[in-house]
């Protein structure tokens, strides 16, 4: 059995997934645990973290990492979460913590429930992030006072919530404890919704109008830059929110259709300085 009280100090901590937010995670942990494993397919970001001190030890088989480990942070594409998950048994006899950095919650939750008894699972997702992948772009201050959510399961011990919890402070994020059901709400539309926003303006905009892009078009549309890879799993896993949050922007959109298109700029401004105050109140700006 592992100890009761968990100390980041003196663990030793195993990434799955080097990419910009494991590889940002690995290096805002770096000297702030005992040791740190770095598991990645792609060799290249194996050499790459090797070369720059990123992580202590690296090998694309989570076998020879996972057995020497105290917590296990799964950060990859949401597929691979769950694949690791049901794989993670086979890797290692030992108990350990086991958290993630997926997008959306429900499905891992899920699937940590059914680890075995020695496994302490935790789900975890920070809010912060780039269109731009791959540990080239990782950042020591990615996660910095951003909010990390915490969606803990039923068996989730206070060792694990400890554990997360350091991991969190160490970043300089802030963590936020919630259901994993509300969290795929919340999440469809302040994140899920805006890539497809993002992806639906860069789709409907001619090409031949590229050299009078300025700042404003360039940062409605930048998560449309995100990798398909890494945002298919999620619009599959969170279905019914997405569609949702599509059909109350598709209200929004007709409602400014129909102001337009009657020529009744009233209800417009109307609508546009509401959409202001909302945006004031949503960000605090």
């Amino acid at each position: 059995m592992p100890p009761p009280d968990f100390n980041l100090a003196e663990s030793k901590i195993a990434i799955i997934g080097l990419g910009l937010m494991g590889g940002s995670l690995a290096l805002g942990l770096k000297g702030k645990c005992a040791a740190l494993f770095g598991c990645d397919p792609h060799l290249p970001t194996l050499e790459l973290a090797l070369s720059q001190n990123i992580v202590d030890y690296a090998d694309s088989d989570p076998a020879n990492l996972l057995p020497e480990v105290d917590l296990v942070i799964l950060s990859a594409p949401l597929p691979a979460i769950l694949t690791l998950l049901e794989q993670l048994p086979s890797y290692t006899p030992n108990p350990c913590v086991v958290m993630d950095t997926g997008s959306t919650k429900k499905l891992i939750v899920e699937s940590m429930s059914r680890l075995p008894e020695r496994f302490d699972p935790i789900g975890g997702h920070p809010i912060c992030g780039k269109e731009k992948l791959s540990l080239a772009n990782a950042e020591r201050t990615l996660y910095y006072a951003a909010p990390f959510l915490l969606t803990p399961l039923e068996r989730t011990s206070p060792r694990a919530l400890s554990a997360a919890h350091q991991i969190i402070e160490a970043l300089g994020a802030k963590a936020k404890v919630l259901d994993a059901v509300e969290h795929d709400r919340i999440l469809a539309a302040t994140s899920h919704l805006p890539f497809l926003i993002s992806s639906a303006l860069a789709l409907a905009t001619p090409q031949d109008v590229a050299s009078f892009i300025g700042p404003g078009f360039k940062s409605t549309s930048r998560l449309a830059g995100t990798s398909s890879s890494m945002m298919l799993g999620v619009l599959q896993s969170n279905q019914e929110n997405i569609l949702n949050a599509i059909s109350e922007l598709q209200k929004q959109l007709t409602e400014i259709k129909t102001a337009l298109t009657e020529e009744d700029y009233a209800t417009l401004e109307s609508i546009l300085n509401e959409s202001r105050s909302t945006y004031q109140t949503l960000t605090g700006n």
